[in-house]
């Protein structure tokens, strides 16, 4: 049961209805188009009259566009409905520890700009130039109506404030990022947690196609960040700062963390952490060049060549990695976990590991599916859209 605030309430009317209705016809267009009206009205239920009453509006305001005549056994053959993925673009941006990557994005996620600036130390000078180059890309594509700016950080943001207040990975604390962004650019801002992002990532595409309601996804990199999404609601907690189990505490007396503690999850399974692990290592195998200018992206292309010592670094990582993800299946139950990050491009060595820890630690009976993702398909950034359009396409907020 999802309790009622009686604090904080909206009346439902007659418009209530009409925007649920709408969010959900758009939503039935967007996961199957091409579709019919007569489909539509099949699918969700509606009289057809109000199906061809909000599919008219939406050609309207250009959400839906008309296409080619479908195929009928007999009768008359009805007009296909397509999402407009020319209606709006979405700026979405991705801001990591070193580098910041920036797109514009088509409705239906097609990226037709994309690039990567360095991540400034100093966040407000970097903030202030982050805004004035999205400004340039406006302007460059000013045939785009914009939705929108939306932002993944790798830290956590105050529900209220909109401030990055935990953020131990980029070192920036209390930033208001929205701020200087809306103010320069004009354009309103979302900002949301990495590790949400990509949850809501997966919310969007809809690639798996089953009814799944309980999604974990864990970002690997730096650090650690896990979105959360339980009966079909991303789960951000009091203050948005819900998740953070990348500063669980795994060893007392592990290593130290950026956060002040130490050994938490993401001291023993982030990529810095494989770093370690590397640096240390017993194998003969000498590395080819000095330890200190190895990359995680060096150990993922070593381990993909069978070096000893990385391989060794990649286990050991894929293990404590294992071990935290048997906390949060025992924790939360989930039917997917999705694994973002380069670590996927050796699944196949993390697998068997990850698997085997899994099913030693978890006496429940939990069995999710873990899914490593494709860094192509770019989680982070598909979040950044999904939270701008999420007014449009989300679940109306009553209470």
């Amino acid at each position: 049961m999802k309790k009622i605030d009686l604090s904080s309430f909206k009346v439902a009317d007659s418009g209530t209805a009409r925007e649920i209705n709408r969010r959900i016809i758009l939503n039935l267009i967007r996961t199957y188009q091409p579709i019919s009206r007569a489909e539509l009205a099949r699918r969700s239920g509606l009289q057809r009259s109000t199906v061809s009453s909000i599919v008219d509006e939406l050609i309207q305001e250009k959400w839906v566009i008309e296409g080619a005549l479908g195929d009928v056994p007999r009768g008359r053959k009805p007009t296909m409905l397509y999402l407009n993925g020319e209606r709006a673009g979405v700026i979405g941006i991705n801001i990591q520890p070193t580098r910041t990557n920036i797109v514009v994005s088509t409705l239906d996620l097609h990226f037709i700009l994309a690039e990567s600036i360095p991540t400034g130390k100093e966040p407000q000078q970097f903030l202030d130039f982050l805004a004035n180059r999205v400004v340039e890309i406006v302007r460059a594509h000013s045939e785009i109506t914009y939705e929108g700016i939306g932002v993944s950080v790798p830290g956590r943001v105050d529900l209220n404030t909109k401030e990055l207040v935990f953020a131990p990975n980029l070192g920036w604390m209390g930033v208001d990022i929205r701020t200087p962004l809306e103010k320069t650019t004009g354009l309103p801002v979302e900002i949301d947690n990495a590790a949400n992002a990509c949850a809501l990532a997966e919310l969007w595409s809809n690639e798996r196609k089953e009814q799944v309601k309980n999604i974990l996804a864990v970002t690997v990199s730096e650090g650690i960040g896990v979105g959360m999404v339980l009966n079909a609601q991303l789960v951000k907690g009091a203050r948005g700062l819900a998740g953070e189990f990348g500063h669980f505490t795994m060893d007392p007396n592990g290593p130290p963390c950026n956060c002040g503690n130490n050994g938490c999850w993401e001291t023993l399974a982030s990529n810095t952490a494989c770093l370690r692990f590397y640096a240390q290592s017993k194998a003969q195998h000498l590395p080819s060049k000095p330890l200190s200018t190895i990359t995680y992206d060096d150990i993922i292309k070593l381990a993909l060549q069978n070096d000893a010592r990385a391989v060794e670094a990649v286990q050991k990582q894929a293990y404590y990695l294992g071990l935290g993800l048997s906390m949060l299946v025992v924790g939360f139950d989930p039917e997917v976990i999705l694994i973002v990050g380069p670590i996927t491009r050796v699944w196949s060595l993390v697998d068997p590991i990850v698997t085997k820890t899994i099913e030693t630690r978890v006496r429940t009976g939990a069995k999710p599916k873990i899914i490593p993702t494709d860094p192509n398909t770019q989680p982070r950034l598909v979040g950044t859209v999904a939270m701008v359009l999420a007014k449009h396409f989300g679940a109306p907020q009553l209470f």
